[in-house]
């Protein structure tokens, strides 16, 4: 795993993007800057354990480098199941590629390089948005989720994960000052948080939770309830 030394060096701060500079460190960045990241992997494992539906599609939108499609393919228990994993950039789909091919899981995996908005969603039983609906504009996200219920199976969930932010402002400042209190013991400089926080404004735009709640209404989800949250970044599990 190469660290994540980006925003030590920048001389000039440019909005964030996947492109192969992040791809090539991303694992070690994701690690470090998510607080809660690695136990909500493993739970990936345990809701495809539950919701999976014999012969269905499972789709992982904006993949990676496949750290979620590799969480669900080793919780799938039913036969039959085909995933579907999805990303824009394609070093994230190469460096993808790889991981896939050199686990020992054994439900297909079809990897894609795609936009998420342009997918077709069907006979789905679980579709999984791990921290990716933050970076789709904001007028387009209920477009998405409704396209996703709509493809979904009876029963079939959405795992949507988020960085979320607070309508109070004490609530959001104390959020954000353990957000960056937490990079800095993953060895992150004030330089590098306040680099990083600065190419990423205009790209990810975070909602409360409520109004994701209420947008999962609006979609067509049945029911839905955040099931984990570490500080401002939080997940849903919403059923059709």
């Amino acid at each position: 795993m190469k660290p994540d030394h980006i925003y030590a060096h920048a001389q000039e701060v440019e909005p964030f993007c996947f492109d192969a500079r992040v791809t090539e460190v991303f694992a070690d960045m994701i690690r470090r800057s998510v607080p809660g990241y690695g136990l909500s992997l493993q739970m990936l494992s345990v809701i495809a354990a539950e919701y999976a539906q014999q012969g269905s599609k499972i789709y992982d939108l904006g993949c990676s480098l496949g750290a979620s499609t590799l969480a669900v393919r080793h919780g799938i228990q039913v036969a039959g199941c085909r995933i579907v994993a999805v990303d824009a950039s394609q070093a994230m789909v190469t460096s993808c590629q790889k991981h896939v091919d050199e686990d020992d899981g054994a439900t297909p995996v079809d990897l894609l390089c795609a936009d998420i908005q342009d997918m077709v969603i069907e006979d789905a039983s679980i579709v999984i948005l791990n921290f990716t609906l933050q970076f789709i504009p904001v007028a387009e996200r209920t477009r998405l989720l409704r396209k996703i219920a709509d493809g979904l199976r009876p029963d079939g969930v959405l795992v949507l994960s988020e960085k979320v932010c607070f309508d109070d402002v004490t609530s959001q400042q104390q959020h954000i000052a353990l957000h960056e209190g937490f990079k800095r013991m993953q060895g992150y400089s004030d330089i590098e948080i306040s680099r990083k926080r600065q190419a990423l404004e205009q790209v990810l735009i975070p909602e409360t939770l409520a109004t994701h709640h209420e947008r999962l209404k609006d979609a067509g989800f049945a029911h839905s309830h955040t099931w984990f949250q570490c500080f401002n970044f939080t997940s849903i599990l919403a059923r059709r």
